[in-house]
């Protein structure tokens, strides 16, 4: 099995472990940020991320899993609402601007899927996310590019956190 899975399998059931000796509320506040902070809502996760990497007392890579699994998860919202929301584009109370849409529509297009890469940037990524549902990404190629590209951006934050990059 390859390192990085056996680590990953590993995290994760430090997390099942940590969870099961009351650490529960640093992992559900931590995915219940991550999945905000990827959807449309004003949110940030890496602070919440970062500041438990600090406090010392999770396993760093079952913080990074379950930050992970959030964020992805709140990206597949956005793919979701992408696929009904269209029509409801012009009104005024959808989430996003219309020149937000029109760069991430331009983004997306020039790039195609792999501009999904970016899916973890401010100001850009959630609406790629949107656009990824509105032009009809299919959903596999969606979540796997979407996942990777988040992964790296938390497994790089952790790095610097602890001082290991940077």
């Amino acid at each position: 099995m390859d390192a990085s899975v056996t680590a990953m399998i590993s995290a994760l059931s430090g997390a099942l472990g940590h969870i099961a000796t009351g650490a529960m509320a640093a992992y559900v506040g931590l995915f219940s940020a991550s999945l905000i902070a990827a959807t449309l809502l004003p949110a940030q996760s890496e602070t919440v991320l970062v500041a438990l990497i600090i406090a010392g007392k999770q396993n760093v890579w079952a913080l990074v899993a379950v930050a992970s699994v959030g964020n992805t998860l709140g990206a597949c919202v956005n793919w979701a609402l992408g696929r009904g929301i269209e029509r409801f584009r012009h009104k005024r109370w959808f989430p996003v601007g219309e020149k937000a849409m029109q760069r991430a529509e331009a983004s997306y297009q020039r790039f195609g899927k792999w501009s999904l890469l970016l899916s973890w940037a401010p100001v850009i990524g959630d609406p790629l996310t949107l656009v990824a549902g509105v032009l009809r990404e299919p959903f596999l190629p969606f979540v796997l590019i979407v996942a990777f590209g988040k992964t790296v951006r938390y497994v790089i934050l952790a790095l610097l956190t602890l001082g290991w990059i940077g």
